[in-house]
């Protein structure tokens, strides 16, 4: 490994992933927006909003992990010439979404299971439920985008869902305070009312913003002269059974994984929420900002996957190792520096959320453990990312179900209500949710992490690289 080889890699990654990165965090502006906007209209819209935002986060991410299944399948293709058969998985991939959006709309329309999970008082109940509403509005379009966006990086065009990503976010702005805070504007005809709906006027807003975004991207496919060689200008196939099965052969453990490693979050949004609204806005305050940094490791992870992916397609299996660990290192850097610099610049940051003097003081201590909790979980996406473009994905799924789900949440769990009267103090409550997740993922990186080095001596073993004549 060369520093010429890890230089050159890095400018690959850093080509395909910096309009990725831009694109998540455009995303994730969607809850920033959210959670900043609905702070400063009341501590009980943002009570139901941690909660609404934890439904509908454990419901997408699984889905839209399934999905995603389609990224190193049409990688793959790609990376191999075959590109109408890198189309007609998209198409495939769509129909898959639509399929799932049909499930998924019902959980968020009849939250029920999450308000109880919660113990959500009848107040914040019905404010989830308004904001669950506009979002399964939003849903079916939602997983529509994650297939279109799994099918452009996976053809190194991240741009286009870039610029859409952006778009959505500068419509996203205003409409969002429109709803949140209503309007009361004096018109020829009368006063124009928008009334004030709180969190449950995010949910409708983004079902506004998502909806047109894909009207955008479904345009873009069918115009653009870059997309005909796939055939995205031809009819959409027919779904075929073989090519859905194969999705779901690998996006059904993915999308698990995913769901897994979110859950533990949106679970101790729930669990936290019976504590108190206090306690669970400062733990929506925590989360944004640690989302707001996996952006980066994301980002990279999605590149090093592609190109990965590109490269078995192509033949390249020693290239592909080479980038692979790379790639992994990369996301160790980056998160262990990013990590360091928001640990050291908390106080300053939760400020810029809320100036509420409580929430401060319930979301501050939260942060003290970003540092180490960046590092281990971006190093734990990288690798989990570069083993699904060799489709390794089962094994993954039982680290995270027992280090996220047994160690994080259970542990969690029982420090946090001190269960056993052992947990120290400083434990008690979110912090010792915050406590256990770290050690999970501290847990899953060096897991997963032996795991690809496994993985990839076995691939070494089996095509092996000629020696030059």
């Amino acid at each position: 490994m060369t520093g010429a080889a890890l230089r050159q890699s890095a400018r690959e990654i850093a080509i395909l992933g910096w309009p990725l990165y831009i694109g998540q965090v455009a995303v994730l502006a969607f809850s920033t927006i959210d959670t900043v906007m609905v702070a400063r209209h009341s501590a009980l819209d943002l009570a139901a909003l941690a909660v609404g935002a934890a439904a509908y986060i454990s419901v997408f991410i699984g889905l839209a992990g399934i999905v995603m299944a389609l990224g190193p399948i049409a990688g793959q293709l790609y990376g191999a010439g075959r590109l109408r058969e890198c189309g007609r998985a998209l198409h495939q991939a769509m129909w898959l979404a639509l399929a799932l959006s049909i499930g998924g709309c019902a959980l968020l329309l009849f939250p029920q299971p999450f308000l109880r999970l919660a113990h959500a008082t009848p107040e914040v109940a019905e404010r989830v439920r308004g904001y669950t509403a506009g979002l399964a509005l939003a849903l079916p379009a939602a997983l529509l985008f994650t297939a279109w966006r799994s099918f452009n990086i996976a053809v190194s065009r991240p741009k286009a869902v870039m610029a859409l990503q952006l778009g959505a976010l500068v419509l996203k702005l205003p409409l969002t305070a429109l709803f949140v805070f209503g309007l009361a504007l004096p018109t020829p005809l009368g006063e124009l009312r928008v009334p004030a709906l709180g969190a449950q006027g995010c949910g409708f807003a983004t079902a506004i913003v998502i909806a047109l975004q894909m009207a955008l991207a479904w345009r873009l496919a069918r115009r653009d002269p870059f997309y005909e060689r796939f055939g995205l200008r031809d009819a959409i196939a027919k779904p075929q059974r073989a090519r859905l099965v194969e999705l779901l052969r690998l996006g059904v453990p993915m999308g698990l994984s995913m769901l897994i490693e979110v859950t533990g979050f949106t679970f101790m949004a729930f669990l936290i929420s019976r504590i108190g609204a206090t306690p669970v806005a400062g733990h929506q305050i925590a989360v944004n900002l640690v989302s707001l940094m996996y952006m980066l490791p994301l980002a990279i992870a999605n590149a090093a996957g592609t190109l990965l992916a590109q490269r078995i397609g192509a033949g390249d299996r020693s290239g592909a190792h080479q980038l692979g660990w790379h790639g992994v290192g990369i996301g160790v850097l980056c998160g262990a520096v990013a990590g360091a610099a928001v640990y050291l610049l908390r106080a300053g940051i939760v400020h810029a959320y809320t100036n509420d003097p409580v929430i401060v003081a319930a979301a501050l201590p939260l942060l003290a453990w970003v540092a180490l909790f960046h590092l281990a979980d971006a190093t734990q996406t990288v690798a989990a990312f570069v083993l699904r473009a060799y489709r390794i994905v089962k094994l993954p799924l039982v680290i995270n179900a027992v280090v996220l789900w047994g160690v994080g949440l259970v542990g969690g769990a029982l420090l946090a209500f001190d269960v056993g009267g052992r947990s120290p103090p400083a434990l008690l409550g979110a912090q010792g949710f915050w406590a256990a997740a770290t050690f999970g993922l501290v847990v899953a990186a060096p897991a997963l992490v032996w795991l690809l080095g496994a993985v990839l001596r076995q691939q070494a073993a089996e095509h092996p690289v000629a020696a030059p004549a």
